[in-house]
């Protein structure tokens, strides 16, 4: 058994040889909300050695239904601040950086320019979405990018799939048809809800960091989102299959008519 005590149970499942490997492994995650704070904190309690942080965004009194770090004693708080202080509670030995900014395509590149075991694209907004999706492509880098989360209420309909072949999402539509135009093909994995959406709980935004609207969230689903995502990376890196969810037949059609 490893001298790290705390991996103990961990090792049970996975083995020796797969703690080292997370232990080596550098895990760049972008987004700390509802869906990137659990995510994080997952990656984090898995074993992997090293992470990369990002997000300019502080707690806001909403953020209290589904985010990690809000609580009615954070509002105002730096999310990548406390989280960082809570993956360090977690490992100590964590080699951890953070990036307290939002994601501009200059700082995108720049963060790139590292060297990663896997990218985690945690985002909610459209257009930084793109740019992390379409600039980690470009660099061959793995990636996993979580699709909506909002208006939907089942965490068994949770699926991973290639990009391409995600199906009722609205932000994995808008996704997909502007990754075509940026000569993204397959290999970007996504995480996405098969359920209908509820359309009814859209609200219209102020338009800031890169937002015109937003959907009704519950507690549990983007926690759901943000521990599949990190499953695909965990399991990925140690070699475990991943099992990809297939476009139905009959929205295939639908989609060419269109």
């Amino acid at each position: 058994m490893s001298d790290l005590k705390w991996l103990s149970r961990t090792e049970l499942l996975i083995g020796n040889e797969k703690i080292n490997k997370l232990q080596q492994s550098h895990v760049l995650i972008v987004g700390l909300g509802g869906v990137g704070s659990f995510a994080a904190e997952y990656i984090c309690r898995s074993g992997v050695g090293q992470m990369t942080i990002v997000d300019g965004d502080v707690v806001d009194p909403t953020n209290r239904n589904r985010q990690l770090p809000a609580l009615a004693t954070t509002h105002g708080v730096s999310k990548a601040g406390w989280m960082a202080e809570r993956l360090l509670s977690i490992n100590p030995d964590l080699k951890l950086k953070v990036v307290n900014e939002f994601l501009s395509p200059e700082k995108c590149e720049e963060i790139l320019q590292e060297e990663y075991d896997y990218v985690m694209d945690c985002i909610d907004s459209i257009t930084p979405k793109l740019t992390l999706i379409s600039t980690a492509y470009r660099l061959n880098k793995k990636i996993v990018s979580s699709m909506g989360a909002g208006g939907k209420m089942d965490p068994t309909k949770v699926k991973v799939a290639d990009l391409y072949d995600t199906y009722e999402c609205k932000l994995a539509q808008y996704i997909r048809k502007r990754a075509k135009k940026e000569g993204i093909s397959a290999g970007v994995y996504a995480v996405f809800s098969t359920e209908e959406m509820d359309k009814n709980s859209l609200i219209m935004t102020d338009g800031s960091n890169f937002k015109q609207s937003a959907y009704g969230t519950i507690s549990y689903l983007p926690a759901t989102f943000g521990g599949v995502a990190a499953s695909v990376v965990i399991r990925d890196l140690t070699g475990y299959p991943i099992d990809l969810e297939k476009r139905p037949k009959v929205i295939r059609k639908k989609m060419k008519k269109k």
